[in-house]
């Protein structure tokens, strides 16, 4: 079975990648000429250069694939130009999906995420059909994947697109190279960064569980449906508290107010126009932490069989690979 993957240098689709090759796909991985490398490197896979806003290269990339996983995405908080996150996100996911149809394609998933998903007011954890409007959305990361899924969920209705969706929620692990938001924030924690908290709750989840979900999702996933790909609901102090344990370091203590955060944040992002250099926090991520995101599995777990693993494990093999690799000061 020849298989195309997008996003297969990045953090979760590395893993996605090796679960596949695991199970015996060929695989073919749609690759920008100027990405990072690294995490197909010693990997029997089948290299293509091409980019999602060139439609043209994804005819070529996915001819005679009979599978698509869209698992690429522009995953900033904080953008200098915020129409790169639309034209990645939104147009991209429509191009390789309809190249994906044209082309013969007999299964897709579709990696979306848990930031397009409604929050309940009494913090219980939301499902797949907790009420949501783009009007929720906060960012414009979290609008762009929004509308990225809306989009591919009506192209499922429209033209009867044989694509299955799975949202991965806050996912920690190996291999994070860029490092992405979650991994930055645990990389600081292990390394003795991070004294203070605020006041929120994430699910998080092992970057290998949500690779295995994906593969459950094309064998056993329904056509049209959305599949939470997560794993423990906690608040961010046990997150970083959990994480000092394992780093040998002392636990954050202080509990910082959202709105001077909000304050430090807007400074930051102030300066971060002049500079042109990312700012350390950004206003999306503190205007999203007022809110607690927990979220159920349970709809995964009874069609897919999906089944995380504690959550221990996962910021343990996060912070053994940020030690080994020389992410994590003092290692």
């Amino acid at each position: 079975m020849k298989t195309l993957i997008t996003g297969a240098t990045g953090f979760i689709g590395s893993a996605v990648l090796r679960k596949l090759v695991s199970a015996g796909h060929e695989v073919r991985a749609l690759v920008r000429p100027q990405s990072d490398r690294r995490n197909l490197q010693g990997l029997p896979v089948e290299v293509v250069h091409g980019d999602l806003r060139d439609c043209s290269s994804l005819e070529k990339a996915v001819k005679g694939c009979s599978v698509l996983f869209h698992v690429a995405a522009d995953y900033r908080f904080w953008v200098p130009h915020p129409d790169e996150l639309y034209e990645v996100n939104v147009t991209g996911s429509r191009n390789i999906v309809l190249a994906a149809a044209d082309a013969g394609v007999e299964r897709i998933v579709y990696t979306s995420s848990v930031a397009v998903l409604g929050s309940n007011k009494d913090e219980s954890p939301a499902d797949e059909e907790t009420p949501v409007t783009l009007a929720d959305m906060i960012g414009h990361y979290k609008r762009s994947k929004f509308l990225a899924e809306a989009e591919t969920r009506e192209l499922v209705k429209s033209r009867g697109l044989p694509v299955v969706i799975v949202n991965p929620s806050t996912v920690v692990g190996p291999r994070d190279i860029k490092p992405t938001p979650s991994g930055r924030m645990i990389i600081d924690a292990a390394s003795g960064r991070m004294p203070a908290y605020v006041d929120t709750g994430l699910n998080f989840v092992h970057v290998e569980d949500v690779a295995e979900g994906h593969l459950l999702a094309l064998e056993r996933g329904r056509v049209g449906e959305r599949y939470i790909l997560g794993g423990a609901n906690l608040t961010l102090k046990e997150a970083l508290s959990e994480i000092a344990e394992i780093a040998g370091r002392k636990p954050p203590r202080i509990r910082l107010p959202h709105n001077l955060v909000l304050a430090v944040a807007a400074i930051a992002e102030a300066w971060s126009r002049v500079s042109g250099k990312e700012p350390w926090v950004n206003l999306t991520s503190v205007r999203l932490a007022r809110k607690k995101m927990y979220f159920s599995t349970e709809k995964a777990q009874l069609e897919l069989g999906y089944r995380p693993r504690p959550i221990r494990e996962a910021f343990r093999d996060a912070i053994d690979w940020y030690r080994q690799h020389g992410y994590i000061d003092g290692a």
